[in-house]
């Protein structure tokens, strides 16, 4: 006779939840409320590295150039459209 599994019966387990910490903080009086908001969610901002901020600046002086060569000869050839075939 071959050994059965173990049954699996009834709801799942649910583990009370942490009470949430109270943040409540006292502002001075001459500071507004959304000033500290701002700074709290500054401090959850997951800011990149140097690296990847030169590699990225990189790339976006690379594509500015290409969109930029590209307009300019659009430019060129509608210029030379207009100077020899409308104005002759």
């Amino acid at each position: 006779m071959a050994a059965k599994p173990p049954k699996r019966g009834g709801a799942p387990k649910v583990l009370p939840r942490a009470a949430a910490p109270k943040t409540k903080r006292k502002t001075p009086f001459w500071q507004p409320r959304w000033i500290m908001d701002i700074v709290t969610e500054l401090r959850k901002v997951v800011w990149p590295t140097r690296q990847d901020t030169v590699r990225l600046t990189v790339v976006v002086v690379i594509i500015s150039g290409v969109i930029g060569a590209a307009l300019g000869g659009i430019d060129l050839g509608f210029a030379w459209i207009v100077e020899h075939v409308f104005i002759p």
